[in-house]
């Protein structure tokens, strides 16, 4: 399976909001065997919004878009789903049963638009909000706040799957551009992928489908690379 993340937030991109939702959602999604391709952060325009996920749409498996739910004037991210699949939006009576079930409120209670969702969508109870989320073919859409954000794909974690990837970090204390020879040389002799991260040290990551080969890969290259060894 592939997948995209998509962040809106015009906060997320003046700097006002550290974006770790698409960082928490990557490592999920990774962890479950998902390979995502694409993560991009938008602003609160429904026309951006509508055009991204309608591209993703047809070129991922799933797309998961998170931040602008809500009823007030710059919650437009509902709208823009709507748009992208050529839907309008109708009040949600599931999602206004479920809040009186389980959150306490009644429809009056509600700012209006609330439980606005696209037409023909399955909505996604918020455990730890009010706002609902949704899904309109392999489009998810859920909230910003991470905490309601992290229950919510909770509930849907199960349906994203793949094969599953076997990572092995080696820490060497040696320059990331000496390295070069023997990162292709792990590569052609093991079935492999490698990344390298310079900071203090290079992290060098091993990833494979089989944990034994990513195993054996570590060991190689463990003998033949400085070890980084924390003061």
């Amino acid at each position: 399976m592939q997948a995209a993340v998509v962040t809106v937030g015009d906060e997320l991109l003046a700097g006002d909001t550290q974006n770790t939702n698409a960082t928490w959602l990557c490592k999920q999604l990774t962890e479950r065997g998902v390979t995502v391709e694409r993560v991009t952060t938008l602003p609160d325009r429904i026309g951006d919004i509508a055009r991204v996920v309608n591209e993703y749409h047809a070129e991922y498996d799933a797309v998961i878009v998170t931040g602008g739910l809500g009823p007030t004037h710059d919650d437009v991210t509902m709208d823009a789903v709507a748009a992208a699949f050529g839907r309008s939006l109708e009040r949600n009576e599931e999602a206004e049963v479920w809040l009186e079930t389980n959150g306490g409120y009644s429809a009056k209670d509600l700012v209006d638009g609330t439980t606005d969702l696209p037409a023909g969508a399955r909505m996604l109870p918020n455990d730890e909000g009010v706002a609902p989320g949704a899904v309109l073919g392999s489009v998810y859409v859920l909230p910003g706040v991470p905490r309601e954000m992290k229950a919510m794909f909770d509930r849907v974690a199960d349906e994203f799957t793949g094969e599953q990837t076997h990572v092995r970090f080696v820490h060497t204390s040696e320059p990331e551009s000496s390295l070069i020879e023997r990162f292709q040389a792990v590569q052609s002799t093991f079935d492999v992928t490698v990344g390298s991260y310079p900071g203090d040290h290079v992290r060098i990551k091993l990833a494979g489908g089989d944990e034994d080969t990513v195993e054996s890969a570590a060991a190689w290259l463990e003998e033949r690379v400085d070890i980084f060894e924390e003061a």
